[in-house]
């Protein structure tokens, strides 16, 4: 009898630790490269600043906006500033989100289909661009960089064109649309494909290594088409946002968005960099 309750009270003291040290729980939904690893890469440091860091990773961008506005989850980590603002033209005062954390740029970029350079681009040559305005719009934005279209005068980042905005297509091009996450499975079936950077990476496409025609660092997409997390704005100056910050604008972090093949936007504290 007494070894029994020697046991029972051991289990009662391992589950009040356990309790005890719990973190607080702190829900993220993300796309895989580089968002889901950068929140993998720092969750342990959030559990030393007290958060059980759970993370839900999806392939597309349908669900990621609608469950931090509905309060399934806490915060998202996927889009861009632009697809953002886009979210928020469309839906309630209520279901507005609003970026916290800024990480990187990924550059969209033209890769190679069935052809391999595009000095072997043809009349009729099928391009695949992305279907949703903002990536759509930014695809064919790129193409007119690349020289391959021209779109109406006066045409910027903000703009919604879609191909039958076209101007000028001297190579009768076949703009092909569809959902960004389908594009890089789509590559045999067309001359070229305009792919979003994340999803790049996850066919392990390097933008400034293995695109044929890429958006610079430099160029206005950087500075625009920041990656963020997002949270509700009655979260916005929560301590787990903080948290986030502090743990994401390390070195570490920053030298996995650069291995990645991305741009990161923020500079490690120097605080950090002396102490390494």
């Amino acid at each position: 009898m007494k070894k029994i309750l020697a046991i029972v009270l051991t289990l009662a003291l391992s589950l009040s630790l356990t309790s005890a040290f719990a973190g607080e729980p702190l829900t993220i939904i993300a796309t895989e490269n580089p968002h889901a690893e950068v929140l993998e890469l720092v969750k342990d440091d959030l559990a030393a600043l007290g958060y059980d860091l759970e993370i839900t990773v999806v392939s597309d961008y349908v669900v990621e906006n609608p469950a931090t506005s509905a309060g399934d989850v806490m915060a998202n980590f996927f889009q861009h500033l632009p697809y953002l603002a886009g979210y928020n033209a469309e839906v309630s005062e209520e279901e507005q989100l609003v970026p916290v954390v800024y990480t990187h740029f990924e550059p969209m970029a033209i890769y190679a289909g069935t052809k391999t350079s595009l000095d072997d681009i043809a009349d009729g040559d099928a391009i695949a661009v992305p279907n949703d305005p903002v990536n759509e719009n930014r695809a064919l934005l790129l193409l007119q960089s690349a020289g391959l279209i021209k779109l109406p005068e006066g045409t910027t980042l903000e703009s919604t064109c879609t191909p039958a905005d076209i101007v000028e297509n001297p190579y009768n091009l076949n703009i092909q649309e569809l959902n960004a996450e389908l594009i890089p499975g789509a590559r045999a079936d067309v001359a070229y494909a305009v792919i979003n950077g994340n999803n790049a990476t996850l066919v392990d496409l390097v933008p400034y290594v293995d695109g044929l025609y890429a958006e610079t660092a430099d160029s206005e997409a950087a500075e625009a088409y920041v990656n963020v997390i997002v949270v509700k704005p009655e979260n916005a100056e929560a301590d787990w946002v903080k948290a986030l910050e502090q743990v994401i604008y390390t070195q570490k972090v920053y030298d996995l968005i650069v291995e990645s093949g991305f741009a990161p936007t923020f500079e490690v504290p120097a605080a950090e960099t002396a102490a390494e």
